[in-house]
């Protein structure tokens, strides 16, 4: 019976562990950048829209 490589094994999971914060770090440094570069299109809700019509108010 063979002997399990325990050093291929490690390498592979270091290489996967690697790749997968290589993956974040350039999803985090995208969605920055793309907040930074419109500003006005975030969470923040639009001003100028009027507020919805009341039913009880026109009830007279």
């Amino acid at each position: 019976m063979a002997k399990p490589n325990y050093a291929f094994e490690k390498r592979q999971k270091e290489l996967a562990k690697k790749q997968k914060k290589e993956e974040k770090r350039l999803n985090k440094t995208a969605s920055d950048s793309q907040n930074d570069a419109d500003p006005m299109n975030g969470s923040q809700p639009q001003e100028d829209t009027p507020p919805p019509a009341d039913a009880s108010n026109t009830a007279d």
